[in-house]
């Protein structure tokens, strides 16, 4: 199995290949450890961050944006964001704050990336 991509684990975007079979990868064309890590990580079990955005009520603002704690299987991304459909939140919203808890089983939250004080 062979692939090219593009690292992103810093602005230098290293273009890389990646040849092999799950277990004994070869990477060529990364900068540094981190581009082989990502690349190898691509190959077996990709995972992203996820943002959206949810409505508030009461709050200086009608929406927060939201993101995963930390990365999630690429495979769950859309059902994870469905779990946001219909989510409202009452101002004030904390940043940091949980809005939706282990989505899909993974132990990873959605949280608040900002915060909404109260209308005045």
């Amino acid at each position: 199995m062979k692939r090219e991509m593009i690292c992103i684990c810093c602005p230098m975007g290293c273009r890389m290949t990646v040849e092999g079979e799950p277990g004994a990868y070869t990477v060529t064309g990364n900068t540094c450890p981190r581009g082989k890590a990502y690349a190898i990580a691509e190959m077996t079990a990709p995972e992203r961050m996820v943002t959206s955005s949810v409505a508030v009520v009461g709050g200086n603002y009608k929406t927060v944006s939201v993101k995963t704690a930390s990365p999630i299987p690429k495979g769950k991304i859309f059902e994870a964001l469905r779990l946001l459909d219909g989510v409202v939140l009452t101002a004030p919203v904390k940043e940091g704050q949980t809005v939706v808890e282990d989505i899909l089983g993974t132990g990873v939250a959605f949280v608040a990336t900002r915060e909404v004080s109260v209308a005045r």
